[in-house]
C-alpha cells in the first residue's frame, strides 16, 4: 500500500472542484485550464487557481511535452511524485456516486437494469484478491474503452465501472 506523505497533503482535496479536476484528468488525460473550465462549466480562472493548488500538494505536475509558448498542460501525477494519489481516486470516485445519486430520477428507463450500487465482504487471501482484480480487469478489457475525442455509437453511453479492493483493518 503507498505510504501517505502527511496528512496536510490531503487537504489539496478539501475542495470540491479540485476533486472534479482530478476526475477529468484521471479520465481524459491531460489537458489546460482552459479546457478544463469548458469541461467542468468553470472560469478558467477557477480551474488554474485549482491546478496550481493540487500541484503544490503534489497531485498534478505540468506535461511540459504538450505545452507550446505560454499554454500550460497539466497531468496527474506519478505515484512516484503523489503517493496520495490513490485517496485522490477514491475521493473522486466517491463524489461520483454522489453526483449520481444526485441525478438518480434523471436515468433513461432503459439503462435502470444497468445501474448497481453495491458491496460484499469476502473472506479471501491476497492472492486471490489479485487473481480477482486480473479476472475482472480481462472482463473490463472485453468491452470498448471510451475514448474521449473519437465518436462513438449513438446507442452507447459513458457508463462508469468503478470497485475498490482492500483488506478491511479493523
Amino acid at each position: 500500500m503507498p505510504e501517505t506523505r502527511h496528512p496536510q497533503s490531503l487537504r489539496g482535496l478539501a475542495h470540491p472542484l479540485r476533486v472534479r479536476i482530478l476526475r477529468v484528468l484521471h479520465e481524459r488525460g491531460a489537458s489546460t485550464a482552459t479546457r478544463l473550465a469548458g469541461d467542468l462549466g468553470e472560469s478558467s480562472g477557477a480551474t488554474s487557481y485549482h491546478l496550481r493548488q493540487l500541484a503544490g500538494y503534489g497531485f498534478v505536475e505540468e506535461d511540459e511535452k504538450l505545452g507550446r509558448g505560454r499554454e500550460r498542460w497539466w497531468r496527474v501525477a506519478g505515484p512516484e511524485t503523489a503517493p496520495d494519489q490513490q485517496h485522490a481516486v477514491a475521493v473522486a470516485d466517491f463524489q461520483r456516486v454522489q453526483d449520481f445519486l444526485s441525478l438518480t430520477g434523471a436515468v433513461p428507463p432503459e439503462w435502470s437494469g444497468s445501474v448497481a450500487l453495491g458491496s460484499r465482504v469476502l473472506r479471501i487471501t491476497p492472492a486471490e484478491a489479485t487473481e480477482m482484480l486480473g479476472r475482472i480487469d480481462r472482463v473490463l478489457a472485453d468491452y470498448p474503452a471510451d475514448r474521449p475525442g473519437e465518436t462513438a455509437p449513438a446507442d452507447t453511453a459513458r457508463v462508469v465501472f468503478q470497485w475498490q479492493s482492500f483488506p478491511q483493518i479493523r
